[in-house]
């Protein structure tokens, strides 16, 4: 019996932080050696983080880089790695290097380089032309990169079909809600298919507005589930797989006799045969419980990660959170202590003529329940200041959105306040609804260094609302808080549905008009109200210009705005 004790590093390292991301390397590698690890996989681009972007332009940073990969290759006697970094050669690729015995024996570049949604790797890299077969102690490796494992004759059946036994896929995959379960369905699949284990390593944590959910994934070649990590977390998942049982499979497998691989001779040219380490007694390997979650704790715990993780990698110590007895801001703030902690969370209250007297205790009984300071900020004078200010100006005019608007920028201006004078970085509170249809304040509500449901539909806040109180096991969000009707407490009796639709019908008008592109006409024969739709698709596309000056948020959907939807400004289309 063959046997192969595979490692999955799914480590949280940091864009940029060379010298960082190299020690988290080499510290995974001596904890997978004294667990009688064989091969251990990082990430992809696991030296530079992911993604690096415009750094990939600096010369210096390459060098670097490659740099980083001598120094880790020495430190792998007596295991096998493989290591995501930047290699150059006339161009520059996104590679792997499988390191053997203290020597980098042979480089993967990746061959599918995604160019949509969050990614821009045609910006940076050239595809790969070839794909590598190691023999390691009579086993047969491949290697390939993230992209590369999704196309069904990409380079897994080329090395397959070269005799590769086990198939090593690197990756930096960033969530979205649902991503998980498609990403199980496909490695699975294509562990079958091939008749190969298959070793799916990737990345974990926060970087700008993506998070990566580690959830590595080790299939045997019956396309069987054999070990899983955890999910938002760091973790070294290690396995034992029999490789004997491919051959065996293989043997009974008559579609490997039928189909051939064209190009194969052209495109699997890199085979290394290579001895290991001699034989000796593993130790035993405790049992895994793995960490895996389902909606809505999934986005939870997706959001809590991003946070701490844009907050800390940041060098930022403090946040700061307007809090106006609302469920988005209580949402945003229980979020942040989970993520920062009580002592580093800081709730302000700044209630104006309109606030209600429920409103205003909803957000001091919600700091106690979090154990975090309160800090009360009337705004009562300076919205007079403004408003004798402008008087002149405004003569001869009704009052209006302007006038309450006045009161949202004066709290973002406190709050800006108070991120200057203390170094605290201030958490906005505004969902994926209001900053697709413009229901928020420019320079006020909006106004801050981190969005963190940004993407969260406010159907999907209350979700969460309730989620995080049954975990609790009380109304750590107060029971009002998710009871009473919406308002942004602006003028007198204001209610979120005198501006927009329910947010039950809302909602689904945005997910498909703004998620998957479905036109006026799809959405009325989807039985949506027409002038609904239109009013929705008209609020929509008027607030471009105030989605481009939003914090960065974190991405939990599959569609998010930023880089996922990339629209003109200046745009005369309209879809109804």
């Amino acid at each position: 019996m063959r046997l192969l004790r595979i490692g999955m590093a799914q480590v949280n390292c940091i864009v940029g932080d060379l010298d960082g991301n190299t020690n988290k390397i080499i510290d995974y590698i001596d904890r997978a050696r004294a667990l009688g690890v064989d091969l251990v996989a990082f990430p992809e681009l696991a030296i530079t983080g992911y993604p690096p972007e415009d750094l990939l332009l600096k010369p210096r940073f390459i060098r670097e880089n490659q740099e980083r990969l001598k120094t880790i290759a020495p430190r792998c006697r007596d295991i096998t790695a493989v290591v995501g970094f930047v290699d150059s050669n006339q161009d520059i690729f996104n590679a792997a290097a499988i390191i053997h015995q203290g020597e980098v024996v042979a480089v993967h570049h990746k061959m599918y380089l995604p160019n949509y949604g969050v990614f821009d790797e045609d910006r940076y890299f050239q595809r790969g032309s070839q794909c590598a077969v190691c023999v390691i102690n009579g086993i047969g490796l491949g290697v390939n990169i993230c992209e590369d494992i999704w196309y069904p004759s990409g380079p897994t059946a080329l090395q397959t079909a070269a005799e590769a036994e086990v198939i090593v896929n690197i990756n930096a995959s960033p969530y979205s809600t649902g991503k998980g379960r498609l990403r199980q369905k496909m490695l699975s699949t294509r562990a079958f298919d091939n008749v190969a284990i298959v070793a799916y390593v990737n990345l974990v944590g926060g970087q700008d507005e993506l998070v990566f959910d580690g959830n590595s994934l080790l299939f045997d070649e019956r396309g069987e589930l054999v070990a899983q990590g955890h999910q938002f977390a760091e973790d070294l998942v290690v396995a034992d797989v029999d490789v004997d049982g491919v051959g065996r499979v293989r043997l009974h497998d008559p579609r490997r006799r039928k189909e051939a691989i064209d190009g194969q001779k052209e495109v699997v040219r890199h085979v290394v045969s290579l001895e290991g380490p001699p034989h000796v007694p593993k130790p035993s390997l405790p049992p895994r419980d793995s960490q895996v979650y389902p909606m809505p704790a999934e986005v939870y715990h997706a959001l809590v990660l991003g946070t701490r993780d844009y907050v800390r990698k940041n060098g930022f110590q403090k946040v700061v959170i307007g809090l106006s007895g609302g469920i988005d801001s209580s949402l945003v703030a229980v979020i942040a202590v989970d993520a920062l902690g009580p002592d580093n969370v800081i709730g302000v209250s700044m209630p104006s003529r309109y606030s209600s007297v429920g409103s205003r205790r909803d957000a001091q009984i919600q700091t106690r329940n979090l154990s975090i300071p309160l800090m009360t900020i009337p705004i009562e004078k300076p919205f007079k200041a403004f408003l004798g200010t402008l008087a002149g100006a405004f003569r001869d005019t009704e009052p209006g959105v302007a006038e309450e608007n006045l009161q949202a920028r004066i709290r973002g201006n406190i709050l800006m306040g108070l991120s200057n004078k203390f170094g605290w970085l201030v958490l906005t509170t505004g969902n994926k609804s209001e900053l697709a249809t413009g229901y928020s304040t420019l320079y006020g509500d909006m106004a801050g260094g981190f969005a963190v449901i940004k993407d969260v539909p406010k159907t999907l806040v209350y979700e969460l609302a309730r989620y995080r109180n049954a975990v609790a096991g009380t109304s750590i969000i107060p029971q009002p808080v998710i009871d009473k009707e919406p308002s942004a407490e602006l003028r007198p009796n204001q209610r979120d549905v005198d501006t927009l639709p329910p947010y039950s019908l809302l909602d689904p008008i945005l997910q498909a008009y703004v998620e998957e592109d479905m036109s006026y006409e799809e959405l009325v024969a989807r039985g949506y109200p027409p002038e609904v739709v239109h009013r929705v698709i008209t609020m929509v596309d008027r607030n471009e210009y105030k989605r481009r000056q939003a914090a960065p948020g974190i991405k939990i959907t599959p569609r998010a705005f930023g880089k996922d939807r990339r629209l003109p400004i200046v745009n005369h289309y309209r879809e109804s």
